[in-house]
């Protein structure tokens, strides 16, 4: 079974950025698809990002032209790159690995990230 470890996270000033990794004990082609999530204190958890096997992405507005989501093949690694952070952006963020056939769905353990005004 892969295991999916986030890691990057932190405190940052508004307007700054932040990169998180997401590095898999496997090969990433395990999944259809990648991709992170988030969840603010109190809010349910949301979709931020995500990257399919053929390196498609997309993301929500909230968050499009900001976040950028990448692979690393070779290195079994996922990305996240994130721009003009806005306190609003303040959640822990879960790396995903998603499979169709059969439906499955692996989460690391979340990195916290906290934006400050």
């Amino acid at each position: 079974q892969v295991q999916l470890v986030e890691s990057g996270g932190g405190l940052v000033q508004a307007g700054g950025s932040l990169t998180l990794s997401c590095a898999a004990s496997g090969s990433i082609f395990t999944f259809n698809s990648m991709g992170w999530f988030r969840q603010a204190p109190g809010k349910q958890r949301e979709w931020v990002a995500s990257v399919t096997s053929a390196g498609l992405t997309n993301y929500p507005d909230s968050v499009k032209r900001r976040f950028t989501v990448s692979r690393d093949n070779a290195k079994n690694t996922v990305y996240l790159q994130m721009t003009s952070l806005k306190p609003e952006d303040t959640a822990v963020y879960y790396c995903n690995g998603h499979v169709t056939n059969p439906l499955l769905d692996y989460w690391g353990q979340g990195t916290q990230v906290t934006v400050s005004s």
